[in-house]
């Protein structure tokens, strides 16, 4: 059980060492900031050029009125959402004319791993720093203007938040408040298969609607706010519902890793954990036709591609 917090704390990552991080943070599911990891990171829009140039990437575009949308009426969310695919140099462009703000043009779960900016040092040894050493993915870049949106969901993994350029507020809800607010339903994954999500709020955090959703009113007795600032990092455990906003009219740019949950009875109570399970299993039969389309039809890489960055 999460005990109730006052706030969320920061601390320096002078203060505590690994046995420490997962004694008070990891086994007790408690979200944290850390400062003090990324202390000469700045990955602004010129060096990200530098480094990824011509590399082709996934990119999201939600378009400019996609949040005065009904999120009840959305047919797909998160990576679920239509994809692009172009050089990392074109997208800069679309961030540098403001093409990419007006249309909400993002590049997210964009894996670093074939990419020179895995060869970070800083990013090589957080993991060791914090006790953390089963990582559950690679390294994945997310970045896009300022003003883009994620909206309010929970991960069945721990994850590590790191804020590379900009700053972005993280609006956080405890796992005992799921019911509270009102997820997508899971039978959803049988039509939408992981285009529409189960770990996604159907409430709109900016503009919430208390007839249709007056459960809410209670969950925001349960909210919690982090300003996270370029250099520190966002430790956000299994099933923490969160909601983060891209501050500024800059780039905004984060790295994200998850990690394999511990202790293993974190997992096992999570009916979170398991609502997410359930979930991928009713999508089979649509990715299951989702794959036999791609592999029938032309462009097979590009499309398979797309389903891949969904899962």
């Amino acid at each position: 059980m999460v005990k109730a917090l006052d706030s969320i704390a920061s601390v320096d990552i002078t203060e505590i060492t690994p046995d420490i991080f997962i004694e008070k943070y990891q086994k007790t599911g408690t979200p944290v900031v850390i400062t003090g990891l990324l202390t000469t990171i700045d990955w602004n829009l010129d060096y990200l050029c530098e480094k990824l140039g011509k590399q082709t990437f996934l990119f999201r575009n939600y378009g400019s009125s996609r949040y005065q949308q009904d999120k009840r009426n959305w047919k797909n969310i998160g990576s679920g959402v239509a994809l692009q695919s172009m050089p990392f140099i074109e997208y800069a462009e679309l961030l540098r004319d403001r093409t990419a703000h007006e249309n909400d043009i993002y590049l997210g779960k964009c894996s670093l791993k074939d990419t020179i900016l895995a060869q970070t040092p800083a990013l090589k040894v957080i993991g060791n720093q914090l006790g953390l050493t089963k990582p559950a993915t690679d390294f994945n870049l997310y970045m896009g203007p300022g003003g883009h949106i994620s909206g309010l969901h929970y991960d069945s993994v721990d994850g590590t938040l790191m804020q590379m350029y900009g700053e972005k507020r993280v609006v956080l809800f405890p796992p005992s408040q799921t019911y509270n607010l009102y997820p997508f339903p899971v039978y959803n994954h049988i039509r939408y298969g992981l285009k529409l999500r189960s770990w996604f709020s159907r409430v709109s955090l900016a503009q919430p609607d208390f007839e249709l959703f007056p459960r809410f009113k209670i969950a925001l007795q349960h909210r919690y706010e982090v300003i996270l600032k370029q250099g520190e990092t966002l430790y956000i455990p299994m099933c923490w519902w969160h909601d983060v906003t891209a501050l500024g009219d800059d780039m905004v740019c984060s790295v994200n890793r998850f990690w394999r949950v511990y202790p293993t009875s974190r997992v096992i109570r999570s009916w979170n954990r398991w609502r997410a399970v359930c979930g991928h299993i009713f999508a089979l039969p649509h990715m299951c036709m989702s794959f036999a389309i791609a592999l029938s039809g032309s462009d097979r890489k590009q499309k398979l591609s797309k389903i891949l960055h969904r899962l």
